[in-house]
């Protein structure tokens, strides 16, 4: 079964270069087009497509109106906005995530027609998957379903799972963490698709005397995360900010990960931790990369830290967790249900280098009663 999509772009040009990268795609159908927000919300009523392209900056009606629209009826429609790579755009993308946007590109800075076509092919192509794969998930919950016969209740599903490393290992794990772990100096965070809107539901509940730094890397371009702190501030306890080479680690500081460079942790000064941004080549296709960050902290402060793993695609983080895992540190990885792409934790979880499984709600306290000690 197609994909429907209709783009809505005020240039003709991006309009034809997304519409050509969509068709491109196996199961995608373009079924419409809008030069306008108006012209957009017209659209999705007389077409019912699956999905929106929506650009953020058009005449008559903005992206950011036609979302209020789409929510103010009950749409469940989804969407992914295009954005300009400039502060404005950072911006009203972390806006449009707030308001419901699945996801968001950003409009290519090429010169041929052909290569901007590529670049955004290159970008919807893992988007349209993992939308897909969302859109059978929610089918199939929303089936109806057989009765159940009156003697055989259902349990309802436990807000925390082990995972398969931590059941098969049980006594023996908790109890090597009794004897040799300590509280960790660090948090460490890996996301990516849904992340903004993970971060101001996690973020806001830990304490402003957390008593230990959070190092963050969200998958997002430059300029966006600059955005991303900024908004985040507004709304935490903790200190939070974009990383900057040379800073040195401070307690209840969350650090986020530069845009479109890499982020590290090196020895300091007097025993410090300072973090280093880099231009170092991509990670599983990404920059900055949680892997980059992960085996860094293995590698110089081993045992220090612990790590969680939030809805992203693809598996970034995971070989780092390995890493991690070698110096009894404690991860946890957020559950499919909460997940907006149950990517990233799901690739953790079947490699077997995480310790719970909880949905993003109760994962700032765990992280708080971690840091704290009182998970032992």
């Amino acid at each position: 079964m197609s994909l429907r999509v209709v783009v809505a772009d005020d240039s003709v040009l991006f309009r034809r270069a997304i519409s050509d990268a969509l068709v491109a795609l196996p199961d995608v159908e373009v079924v419409g087009s809008a030069s306008n927000g108006k012209l957009a919300l017209q659209k999705v009523r007389e077409l019912k497509p699956d999905l929106l392209t929506l650009d953020l900056e058009m005449p008559e009606m903005d992206g950011l109106a036609v979302l209020d629209a789409l929510r103010q009826s009950g749409s469940k429609m989804s969407v992914i906005v295009v954005s300009a790579l400039t502060r404005r755009g950072g911006d009203m993308t972390l806006r449009a995530l707030e308001k419901g946007a699945f996801d968001f590109i950003t409009k290519p800075d090429t010169a041929g027609a052909d290569e901007s076509r590529e670049a955004i092919r290159r970008e919807l192509a893992p988007r349209l998957r993992a939308l897909a794969t969302r859109l059978a998930v929610r089918n199939l919950l929303h089936r109806p379903q057989a009765a159940t016969p009156a003697t055989t209740a259902a349990a309802p599903p436990p807000s925390e799972q082990k995972t398969p490393s931590a059941n098969l290992s049980g006594i023996a794990d908790r109890m090597n963490r009794l004897a040799s772990s300590q509280r960790p100096e660090m948090v460490l965070i890996g996301v990516s698709t849904g992340g903004p809107n993970a971060l101001a539901r996690l973020l806001p509940q830990l304490p402003k005397d957390l008593g230990v730094p959070i190092l963050i890397v969200q998958h997002m371009p430059p300029v966006f995360t600059l955005s991303l702190a900024e908004s985040l501030a507004t709304k935490c306890a903790v200190k939070v900010r974009e990383a900057a080479h040379g800073d040195v680690l401070a307690a209840n500081i969350a650090y986020i990960a530069p845009g479109g460079r890499q982020m590290r942790v090196a020895p300091g000064p007097d025993g410090s931790r300072v973090i280093q941004i880099t231009d170092d080549p991509p990670e599983n296709n990404c920059r900055p990369a949680v892997d980059y960050l992960f085996r860094s902290v293995a590698t110089h402060s081993p045992g220090r830290a612990m790590a969680v793993i939030l809805t992203g695609m693809g598996s970034d983080g995971t070989t780092g967790l390995r890493l991690l895992k070698r110096h009894n540190a404690f991860v946890i990885a957020q559950d499919e249900a909460s997940c907006v792409v149950y990517g990233m934790p799901k690739a953790a979880v079947d490699a077997k280098v995480t310790d719970v499984i909880l949905p993003l709600e109760a994962i700032a306290a765990r992280i708080t009663a971690t840091v704290r000690g009182a998970h032992l």
